[in-house]
């Protein structure tokens, strides 16, 4: 099994790729879509952050790229270490919250 990405805590553009790229390949402007729509609007991603974050997951080793569907367009997938990161963060965020609340419900 692969190891998690060792520069936890992702980037909220990070996270919020890996998950829009969990379970389905995508390309870019739909992965800005869905990073959208899954922030019910609060992340909206340009192009430069999009691609520059993508160039650096790919580097990384949390993306590749995927079946090219259609020619004009590249599609992204998670890799393993990819799903293990998108995890590992997601566990790290609950975390986070549930002592947020905590320590909020007892102030």
């Amino acid at each position: 099994m692969s190891k998690p990405d060792p520069s936890l805590p992702l980037t909220p553009a990070v996270f919020h790729i890996l998950l829009a790229l969990f379970g389905e390949e995508r390309h870019g402007y739909d992965i800005m879509q869905r990073v959208k729509a899954d922030s019910a609007g609060a992340v909206k991603m340009g192009p430069g952050t999009l691609y520059g974050s993508l160039d650096r997951m790919i580097a990384a080793g949390l993306i590749a790229k995927g079946n090219t569907q259609d020619p004009r367009r590249i599609y992204y997938r998670l890799t393993a270490l990819g799903k293990t990161t998108l995890r590992a963060e997601t566990e790290r965020l609950s975390r986070v919250a549930l002592t947020a609340r905590r320590q909020l419900g007892s102030a």
